[in-house]
């Protein structure tokens, strides 16, 4: 009997693997998962061990892949906090919401998902940012406790800091990165 289709499909497990490890979508990544698991299952299925290969169609497939969907979907949020009355549509320009599409737009190139949360104060802004409940703040700039035109972007996140200065190009907000573990001993 030719055994050749079995070399074959026992090589895919390492071309998989190593495809796997080296994706950078994680949608991509999980679909690979999902590949890797059930030519695992064929295999054992193959070399007749049917109870590894249904455990292996089921947990290392399914289940994996649907509970990997779930933890990325729910990992790829950034919380940008905002001042409460921005969000209220009488209370909203045109320089909020276009910068506010522009950062969805930045950070869906990223797999991102842009969750607005709504504070009261400044006051309020600074301190969910410095007690990590939020990524970035988003507020108009304040100069001698009066609001501006222009808004102040403050982000604790290096690398989302990073990827909004080399990718936001509006005159309208300014943006600061933020080291909360310095804030932190501060205080």
């Amino acid at each position: 009997m030719n055994d050749s289709y079995l070399y074959i499909i026992v090589a895919l497990l390492p071309l998989t693997a190593g495809l796997l490890v080296t994706q950078v979508n994680p949608y991509h990544a999980l679909i690979l998962r999902g590949v890797l698991g059930a030519i695992a299952a064929l295999v054992d299925a193959v070399l007749g061990a049917a109870d590894v290969a249904l455990t292996e169609a089921l947990m290392g497939t399914m289940l994996s892949v649907a509970l990997y969907a779930i933890a990325v979907r729910s990992s790829l949020v950034l919380r940008l906090g905002v001042i409460e009355n921005q969000l209220i549509a009488e209370n909203q320009d045109s320089n909020f919401q276009q910068l506010i599409n522009d950062f969805r737009k930045i950070f869906s190139r990223h797999y991102l998902r842009l969750e607005l949360v709504p504070y009261n104060s400044h006051q309020c802004l600074q301190n969910a940012l410095v007690s990590k409940e939020i990524h970035a703040t988003f507020a108009p700039k304040l100069v001698s406790n009066e609001l501006t035109e222009t808004y102040q972007t403050e982000i604790r996140v290096k690398r989302i800091y990073q990827i909004i200065e080399s990718e936001l190009s509006s005159p309208d907000t300014t943006i600061n990165y933020v080291d909360v573990e310095t804030s932190e001993e501060k205080h």
